[in-house]
């Protein structure tokens, strides 16, 4: 069985929609069969994207991207410093 991957648009809306039906008197047991998603789902979207507007959800998966591209530069730029360190002593 696939895992369906959910946007961060799509997940904002259905913490919305959750928040409307537990308001309404819907136990979060009976919201997330509701949704179609786990317990574990749920609770780990509300930590993540909980009070989140969509821009921000977008803003904020942007950002992880460009951490994720700026982290492996930075791996690979030490990986050559380190390189030309040991080619300059003679080691090689």
């Amino acid at each position: 069985m696939s895992k369906k991957r959910y946007r961060p648009e799509e997940i904002i809306g259905k913490l919305r929609e959750a928040d409307v039906l537990i308001s309404q008197g819907k136990k979060v047991v009976g919201v997330i069969k509701t949704l179609g998603i786990t317990d574990v789902t749920y609770y780990r979207w509300r930590q993540e994207y909980g009070g989140m507007s969509v821009p921000q959800a977008k803003r904020l998966k942007e950002l992880e991207k460009e951490n994720e591209r700026l982290r492996k530069a930075v791996s690979d730029l030490t990986l050559d410093k380190m390189i030309l360190k040991e080619a300059a002593k003679g080691n090689f």
